[in-house]
């Protein structure tokens, strides 16, 4: 009995590694084709008709993802907990009208600013390819991360910390 399990302990360990790997060689790969100018935009149209403004002094976080993506749906959270300790903007993708996309978020109880990128401008602007896609500038526009697939609330806070230097 000790044995099988000590078995089954070793076979999950390496399948959880091996994973690993495998997701942060393809993020590598899927990254290299993302754009990596400074930013240049200074404000968006925000789905509840607000204007967010990019700040001056501050770096930011800029997230592409979408409603139907499940990997979005699973990293959300980390995003909205950023959210509250850092500079977040998010933009929606293939998601709906605005009316469907402010609906999502509420259910969700996101507080997060979101943009509805419905005619893709942006995610074309920043060559998206895969969802989701998180980039982080630094306070002078440099950017300074990107990263295409999950990422966790450890890996997102420790990024916008240093991106805070």
């Amino acid at each position: 009995m000790k044995q099988k399990l000590k078995h089954y302990i070793k076979e999950i360990l390496f399948f959880v590694i091996t994973m690993t790997i495998i997701a942060n060689l393809l993020s590598l790969y899927k990254s290299q084709e993302l754009s990596d100018a400074p930013l240049r935009l200074a404000t968006l149209k925000l789905i509840d008709n607000s204007t967010y403004k990019f700040p001056s002094d501050k770096p930011v976080l800029i997230h592409f993802w979408a409603t139907w993506c499940p990997t979005c749906k699973v990293e959300a959270p980390n995003i909205e907990f950023i959210s509250k300790h850092f500079e977040v903007l998010t933009i929606a993708v293939d998601s709906g009208t605005t009316a469907e996309l402010t609906a999502f978020i509420k259910e969700e109880n996101y507080t997060y600013p979101v943009v509805n990128d419905s005619l893709k401008y942006l995610s074309r602007e920043f060559n998206i390819a895969a969802f989701p896609t998180t980039f982080i500038y630094d306070k002078n526009k440099k950017l300074i991360f990107s990263e295409v697939g999950y990422t966790s609330i450890i890996g997102l806070y420790l990024r916008m910390w240093w991106a805070s230097f």
